[in-house]
């Protein structure tokens, strides 16, 4: 069997969303789903459990064994991920004398008390494959050679130890170490990256499988990232070469990527995880990716038997071209791979006495060493666009409320010290945020005479934000990046005459999830220092500080239902552009089915609670990518949600709007070189032929979902018309009947097929020049939802 994994994490999404996600899933052709699992969610205290609702990772697995699927599962416990802290739970790095991933008696005994509590609760479900389950493969550890060497021999006895103690486990099925070379008998090695096809070395031992564990699909977004994708064409293009290759697994990575619920996400990364998986980050097919995969796992099945009992051989066709060929001997089954190299270079190749046109950067597929049914750069899957639509019905009245939360005072906050106290240790994860407050006195004559000088407040922080106030008036904010966690700042600081005060707001964006030596990573400030000054600098780092752990509203959980209650709400209306404020609004669901967003471009920085549960962080003052919605809502209810946004720096809650989410924009972009969609073709013995008697032609096909259907067609043309779907324009060559034709092929139906040539459309509007037929179409029901 050629397995075809996507990752899917089960706390990414909810659990009302895990059978659809499945679903979706396997109607592309894929067959495995891979989860992590996740030691801090499941052990936030050490010793006790939690596996409920989101967290119900045996729930998740048989949801994916009734629909047929295997699994593989991650336990690690280590698992990066961009996930906060690498999936350790924070009580772990307190524990003595430990130092994790090493060959250290601390770390070993939690690390296998975990991993033998996960393998029992797998056991007694019957979970594992040898027990009748869908759980085929296992990993321990992730990625450990990375940082191997920094541990020595430590480093080499761990991966032996780790190896050792899983394979004791008794599962029953294979166990994997990801990017792991000296991987101990019988723990498979595997590869991670965008291209295993050429840059993995292959199993440690001839008698283990060449599997890929994480093919990126896209690539994980941090605050401050600028946009960026995958192509469909690249992510086909890797697949194809690994498994011309030997390879036998591949898992997209990931498949899809969901949401980063609450304080979930690891320093600096989005709340959105891998939005551009072939499910987006609401579950919706992001087209042209999940389509083209899925023709692509119906093309390497039809090569199935060849791939798997065949003979392997390459041969060259020329400078970066190849032919990679899989024949069974003394039989007909065969099937080939013609590859082409060149980035930027088309060409035509002979291959078995038959010329064969190759796009640059491509693979043909041909399961009988003859029959192009697939090239990796030939898209024949629609393509989509998402949109936003504004909720009549959620955003009805505007009124918000407010809360303002109080920046303490030196004198009543319990922790005092006079030196910084590190900040991961006195918020052990259970928030973002520790206030830093102190009184200092300001002569008269200290103060600058001149308009033009002013002191200023200077800031040396080790990450990773933080906002100051001064005499309680917030004066700016200064950040560091995922790249390099420190910064500085400085802002003119409006003292006066007398006692001041300073208040530093400072937070984490996640914990770190990944390096050596994880345990002795730090945050919070370094040094404080007012200049400008009369009487020169004035060093406050070794001063005696104030310390608040947390925000009041948290601790008061005034997200909650019950939590409400714990303070006075006020009108909203004169409390825009506030810092430290707490906003509440209460707004109905959007009626229909579609996912819902938030569109927060109004705001700052800060998180969200939808009914008491937090669906992330989100940070519009630093990035707000192409202008989209930046947070996804769940945990709704029809009537009476609650949404509460704590703003840190200061924005406008009544421009937050709720938006319903679509992909109803569909387009198909085909050219007269396409080869027949590969459904058009099956397998007979050795035979690959088409499933109909006619003569086979590139085809054009358009389909709404969700019981949707065509309602218009927004643009279409035969001829060469340029953009993409959203943006198409007409080119100088264009069948005037081209939309009128396609009219009354789709018009009111759920799916359309158009054959793509000049009989089609009435005659060629333009004899002896390639031409394409591009459509876009919108989908939607015969009663609009508000």
């Amino acid at each position: 069997m050629l397995l075809f994994s996507g990752s899917i994490h089960y706390p990414r999404s909810t659990p009302d969303m895990w059978p659809d996600l499945i679903q979706k899933a396997k109607h592309g052709g894929i067959n495995v789903i891979q989860t992590y699992v996740f030691w801090n969610l499941h052990e936030p205290v050490e010793g006790k459990y939690v596996f409920e609702e989101r967290y119900d990772v045996v729930k998740f697995i048989k949801i994916v064994q009734e629909h047929g699927l295997y699994v593989t599962l991650r336990i690690g416990p280590f698992i990066e991920a961009e996930w906060n802290f690498g999936g350790f739970p924070y009580w772990l790095r307190e524990v003595k004398n430990i130092t994790f991933r090493s060959n250290n008696e601390p770390f070993k005994y939690h690390m296998e008390r975990f991993s033998k509590m996960i393998v029992k609760k797998m056991k007694k479900e019957k979970l594992f494959a040898s027990q009748g389950g869908p759980i085929i493969l296992s990993q321990i550890e992730n990625e450990y050679n990375s940082i191997q060497e920094a541990y020595h021999q430590n480093g080499v006895d761990y991966v032996q130890w780790a190896g050792k103690m899983a394979v004791g486990l008794d599962t029953g099925v294979p166990w994997i170490m990801c990017k792991q070379r000296d991987a101990p008998d019988p723990i498979i090695n595997s590869c991670n990256g965008r291209n295993c096809g050429d840059t993995f070395d292959g199993p440690n031992s001839p008698d283990k499988p060449a599997l890929w564990t994480e093919n990126w699909t896209a690539q994980y977004r941090v605050f401050g990232d600028p946009p960026s994708q995958r192509s469909a064409e690249d992510l086909a293009f890797s697949v194809a070469r690994f498994f011309s290759k030997n390879g036998s697994h591949v898992n997209y990575y990931m498949y899809h990527g969901g949401t980063n619920f609450g304080r979930t996400a690891s320093a600096f990364a989005m709340t959105r995880y891998y939005d551009e998986a072939p499910l987006d980050e609401y579950g919706l097919f992001k087209e042209p990716k999940w389509g083209h995969i899925k023709d692509l796992h119906s093309a390497l099945r039809l090569c199935r038997k060849a791939l798997l009992w065949g003979i392997p051989t390459v041969s060259s066709l020329g400078d970066d071209l190849e032919a990679r060929v899989y024949q069974i001997p003394g039989s007909k089954i065969c099937s080939a791979f013609l590859t082409n190299n060149r980035s930027r270079e088309e060409v035509n190749v002979h291959f078995r006495h038959r010329k064969y046109f190759l796009p640059p950067h491509s693979i043909s597929i041909l399961p009988d060493c003859k029959t192009v049914v697939f090239n990796t750069a030939k898209v024949n899957a629609q393509h989509n666009a998402r949109s936003y639509q504004v909720s009549n019905s959620a955003n009805k009245g505007t009124q918000w409320e407010k809360y303002q939360e109080e920046i303490p005072k030196p004198e009543e906050v319990d922790t005092k010290s006079n030196y910084f106290l590190e900040h991961m240790n006195m918020t052990k994860d259970t928030t973002d945020y520790v206030w830093h407050t102190i009184y200092f006195d300001v002569g008269y004559n200290d103060l600058p005479t001149r308009g033009d000088i002013r002191p200023v407040l200077q800031i040396s922080c080790l990450g990773h934000v933080l906002h100051a106030f001064v005499n309680d008036v917030y004066i700016g904010s200064g950040h560091g990046t995922k790249i390099d966690k420190s910064f500085s700042f400085a802002e003119p600081a409006p003292l006066v005459s007398g006692r001041n005060k300073i208040s530093i707001l400072v937070m984490t964006v996640g914990l770190p999830d990944n390096g050596a030596y994880l345990e002795h990573r730090v945050a919070g400030l370094h040094t404080v220092i007012i200049q400008g000054l009369n009487s020169g600098a004035h060093d406050l780092s070794q001063e005696t500080w104030g310390y608040e752990v947390g925000m009041k509203g948290e601790k008061l959980k005034i997200y909650s239902s019950k939590g409400l209650k714990n303070v006075q709400w006020s009108d909203a209306k004169h409390s825009i552009n506030h810092p430290i404020t707490w906003y509440k609004k209460v707004f109905d669901a959007p009626s229909g089915k579609e996912p819902v967003a938030l569109d927060l471009s109004s705001m700052g920085k800060g998180q969200v609670w939808i009914n008491g549960e937090s669906i992330g962080r989100y940070w519009v003052s630093y990035l707000t990518p192409l202008g989209d919605p930046s947070q996804s809502i769940a945990f709704l209810k029809p009537k009476d949600n609650v949404m509460v946004v704590f703003e840190e720096t200061g924005g406008n809650p009544y421009l937050i709007t709720v938006r319903k989410v679509s992909r109803d924009t569909i387009c198909s972009y085909i050219t007269e070189a396409h080869p027949p969609s590969v459904s058009s073709w099956e397998r007979k013995e050795a035979k690959i032929q088409a499933k109909e008697s006619e003569d086979l032609q590139a085809e054009a096909s358009l389909k709404c979902y969700n019981h949707k259907v065509i309602h218009s067609i927004e643009f279409a043309t035969f001829g060469n018309p340029q953009g993409i779907c959203g943006n198409f324009t007409m080119g100088t060559c264009n069948s005037p009947s081209a939309r009128t034709i396609v009219e009354k092929a789709c018009l009111g139906k759920t799916s359309c097929v158009i054959p793509i040539s000049p009989s089609s459309f009435g005659g060629d509007p333009c004899p002896g020049d390639a031409k394409t037929l591009a459509v876009q179409a919108r989908c939607g029901s015969k009663i609009q939802d508000a």
